[in-house]
């Protein structure tokens, strides 16, 4: 196939394109190699992904209609759609970062799709769109209307932004929930980063709500492992269709749903420090502080529509996923 891979020297982008080129398919990558975080490790992904034949990278902002229109062309076989400013926090400090990315930037590509539809378009969304919800574990067909970020906003938008270019122009679309991705190159604002990089910089550690959170963490190759399986269950049609089974987040009117891909297995703030500190033989020192604005105490993916259509779980533990980070990190930092 011919995929088109946007985002493609972020964190999941690299390691789907990486996938995608081992499989033998021909990948195009677009990366607008933002200064959010370092940019030389978004170079230094690329640089891996230019060196695989079938690969092409371009520099390009997805809210630079004229470039992403050049290289769209006739269109792809397969979408799979990262690029995004993300980051819960950032999102107080610059929400127009939000609005340009998420909302301009995913309404260019969908404009382009509605002229040349993929047979599936995979795009991300993230578990933040569960927001203020109570219930555990999070199921695909909950009510998510009361997010409490704007990043949390803008993704949630772009779900049903999604769902209006499926409906009206038979794209068929899947929005993926991710939840807590981590792995080798991971993105430096993330805890697992950050609190590696203190530990080696003989730093505190800074722990939010004193430690009382758990977060579903879903190590990066599961995740690509679950996305590379979606791909070949497109939403069907509207016309023609059996009923969807109870549970399926399926829409009624649009070959549109929404997936959650997690490890449907929460852990506290405090074992997943406890997992850093055994993985890196250091001793951290705990800088205990308040919740933090627009955060959530708890998340927990109910993956059984993942499982029914694909036949696979996320099932990495986190201390074996920890401990392949640190590995990297210690390759990668030469500490």
């Amino acid at each position: 196939m011919r995929v088109l891979v946007t985002g493609s020297a972020g964190f999941i982008g690299f390691h789907m394109a990486r996938r995608l080129l081992d499989e033998g398919h021909d990948v195009v990558g677009i990366d607008g190699f933002t200064a959010y975080y370092d940019r030389n490790l978004k170079l230094r992904r690329h640089g891996i992904l230019q060196e695989r034949p079938g690969f092409c990278g371009h520099e390009a902002m997805l809210e630079d209609f004229a470039a992403l229109q050049k290289i769209y062309g006739g269109g792809f076989d397969v979408i799979y759609h990262f690029a995004a400013q993300a980051g819960v926090r950032y999102s107080l400090d610059n929400p127009r970062a939000y609005v340009d990315a998420n909302l301009n930037g995913t309404f260019n590509l969908l404009e382009l799709m509605r002229h040349a539809p993929p047979s599936h378009a995979l795009m991300a969304s993230t578990s933040s769109v569960y927001g203020a919800n109570a219930k555990i574990p999070f199921h695909e067909t909950d009510r998510a209307d009361h997010p409490l970020t704007l990043y949390a906003a803008t993704k949630k938008a772009n779900e049903e932004m999604a769902h209006a270019y499926s409906h009206l122009f038979k794209v068929p679309v899947t929005m993926m929930r991710f939840f807590t991705v981590y792995g080798p190159w991971g993105r430096p604002d993330m805890a697992l980063f950050k609190f590696c990089s203190a530990l080696f910089d003989g730093r505190p550690i800074d722990i939010y709500n004193h430690g009382k959170m758990t977060r579903d963490f879903t190590y990066i190759d599961d995740l690509v492992e679950a996305m590379f399986r979606l791909a070949s269950h497109p939403p069907e049609p509207v016309d023609g269709r059996a009923p969807p089974p109870a549970g399926d987040s399926l829409s009624p009117v649009a070959a549109w749903r929404i997936i959650n891909i997690g490890n449907e297995s929460p852990v506290g703030l405090m074992d997943f420090v406890a997992a850093i500190e055994a993985a890196t033989g250091l001793k951290a020192e705990r800088n205990f502080m308040e919740m933090q604005q627009g955060d959530v105490p708890a998340t927990f993916a109910d993956t059984a529509l993942l499982s029914r259509l694909t036949g696979f779980r996320p099932k990495t533990p986190l201390t074996e996923g920890v401990r392949r980070f640190v590995a990297w990190y210690r390759d990668y930092f030469g500490v």
